[in-house]
Formats: structure tokens, C-alpha cells, sequence
């Protein structure tokens, strides 16, 4: 394929990726109701069991406005990710081989459910830490959080797990392109589990352990099953090049 072809393929990706985005967040206009009431449950939840005054603040004419599109940008990202994934992945897989775009395309059948499975933790999670954090507030205070702020800190907490989640497809890629080995993964296991306890720590805005650990075993454990994927691909080339080489030798 010609250079230029190649950037009217990654145009024509890039447009269709973004019309999906664009209509997917069109429903997530409409979805903005349920959504927000469901963002701002746990800190009504907290201010009901503090018996605080502790709610969501629009501290600007245009807030609620701005916040609508965001969150409905947000929703659309999220719905329609399946799609803007098949569009890069439609983009590089040309040029490769008939098994290779099978791998390809198990590459972002896994990504999807799992980034979307390290959101629903943190969604999980969000309530908790929201109980913990409002918990502070001195009696008779009020803590009215900046709508902006709040949804700002939802959505990074969202993304950071949805790719934390995700990051072991990314191995197991590296892997099957012979970047990375199955052997490299295993003496690296104790800075992996380092380094899923640090972020657990670091994006559960809570100060107890128990929450740092239930979201970095998970973590931990889809590390390993990487590892064990990696070996399993390592084992399978190694057993073909040795038949080949007996091929070989016998000819």
C-alpha cells in the first residue's frame, strides 16, 4: 500500500472512530440523569450517615452545561469503545498475516471486557472511599464538592483501573511479537507485585489496606495469567523450531 493510501485508511479509521464516539455519546446525553444520580449517590449516602450537609456544588452559570457534555463524552467513549478498537485494530492488521489478525482480534476482545472490568471495580470501590474521605469533615462543617472536581476524580479513577486491568493484554502482545519472553516476565513477578501494590495504594483514595489489597490481587493475579499465557505461546515456538530442525536435519 502506497503512503498516501495509508493515510487515507488511517483518515478514513480515524473518522469512523470518531462518528461512533460521537453518536455513542449522543446517548450518553440522554443517559446523563441516570448517570449523575448514580455518581452522586455515595456522597448523599455519606452525608445521610454523617448527617452532614455534603453534596455535589455548580459553582458556575455554565457548570451544570459543561459537566452534561462531559460526562456524556465520557459515557460515549466507554460505550462505543469496542468499536473505536476494532478501527485501530482494522488500521494496523492489513498488512499482516491471516493468523496474525486472529491474534489481533483476540487482542481486542480481551482488552474490552477487561478495561471495562477494571472499571466496574473502581466503581465499586468509589463509594467506599467517598464514605472514608467525607469522614474527616469536622461536625457541624459542610463540604460542598466542586461538580468539576468530583466528576474529574471519578473519571480518573475510572480510567486508571480500566487500563491497570487492561495493561496485561499489552504483555501478552509483547510477547507474541517476541519482545518480550515468558522467562522476562518471571524474574520481573516480585517487581510486579511492587509495583500493583504501589499503584493500588496510590489510586485508592482511602487510608486503610484492605482496599489497597482487593484491588491489587486482581491485578496480581492478571499478571500471572499473562505470565502463564506467554509461557504457554514460548513452549508451543519452542516445540515448533525444534520439529522444524529436525526437518531439516533429516533432509
Amino acid at each position: 500500500m502506497a503512503l498516501m493510501d495509508h493515510f487515507r485508511e488511517l483518515k478514513s479509521r480515524l473518522f469512523k472512530a470518531a462518528l461512533g464516539i460521537v453518536l455513542a455519546s449522543i446517548g450518553g446525553w440522554f443517559l446523563f440523569d441516570m448517570v449523575f444520580n448514580s455518581l452522586q449517590q455515595p456522597v448523599i449516602d455519606s452525608a445521610e450517615a454523617a448527617g452532614q450537609l455534603i453534596s455535589v456544588n455548580f459553582t458556575g452559570v455554565a457548570t451544570a452545561l459543561d459537566m452534561r457534555i462531559k460526562v456524556s463524552l465520557f459515557v460515549g467513549l466507554v460505550i462505543s469503545s469496542p468499536w473505536w478498537l476494532y478501527q485501530l485494530w482494522a488500521f494496523i492488521t492489513p498488512g499482516l498475516a491471516r493468523k496474525e489478525k486472529i491474534y489481533a482480534y483476540g487482542f481486542v476482545g480481551a482488552t474490552v471486557p477487561l478495561f471495562l472490568g477494571g472499571g466496574l471495580l473502581a466503581w465499586l470501590v468509589l463509594p467506599h472511599a467517598i464514605g472514608i474521605l467525607t469522614a474527616f469533615v469536622p461536625e457541624d462543617s459542610a463540604n460542598l464538592l466542586d461538580a468539576q472536581t468530583y466528576l474529574s476524580f471519578v473519571m480518573r479513577l475510572l480510567l486508571a483501573f480500566g487500563l491497570a486491568f487492561a495493561m496485561p493484554v499489552l504483555l501478552v502482545g509483547l510477547n507474541f511479537m517476541g519482545l518480550l519472553s515468558a522467562a522476562t516476565m518471571l524474574r520481573g513477578w516480585r517487581w510486579a507485585i511492587v509495583v500493583a501494590f504501589t499503584f493500588s495504594a496510590m489510586m485508592t483514595p482511602t487510608p486503610d489496606a484492605l482496599t489497597m489489597i482487593l484491588v491489587a490481587l486482581p491485578i496480581c493475579a492478571l499478571y500471572f495469567v499473562a505470565l502463564g499465557v506467554a509461557w504457554l505461546h514460548d513452549r508451543k515456538a519452542a516445540q515448533t523450531m525444534e520439529r522444524l530442525d529436525a526437518e531439516l536435519a533429516d533432509y
